[in-house]
């Protein structure tokens, strides 16, 4: 079967779309801690360091726009408890980022 390259740079394409979707810099982070389970929010920051509270909301609300994150309240009066976990359209995602990983592992970055 021969790989079917699209014209990326062409905003129409279907590639590019989702590109720019996961390209966000915590997006595929978010995935990666999803892809055991779901989390709650207080969890998810634990796992990813360096990440605020705010980007961390606005990330999880973008992905759920997306049809990637589904947000699910376990007690609505105060305090709030929600947990995130990945859509079945978040979990085909485990593929390529496994291909993306093998990839960084045969071709580390060169030492300075």
């Amino acid at each position: 079967m021969d790989l079917v390259v699209p014209d990326v740079l062409e905003e129409s394409c279907a590639t590019r779309r989702a590109l720019e979707r996961l390209a966000a810099k915590w997006r595929v982070l978010v995935v990666y801690s999803l892809l055991p389970g779901p989390q709650r929010h207080a969890d998810l920051r634990r796992r990813l360091p360096g990440i605020t509270q705010k980007v961390l909301t606005e990330t999880l609300r973008g992905m759920e726009a997306d049809g990637l994150v589904e947000r699910r309240v376990l007690r609505e009066t105060a305090p709030q408890h929600v947990e995130y976990e990945l859509t079945a359209l978040g979990h085909t995602l485990r593929e390529p980022l496994a291909a993306i990983c093998a990839w960084a592992l045969e071709h580390p970055p060169a030492e300075i």
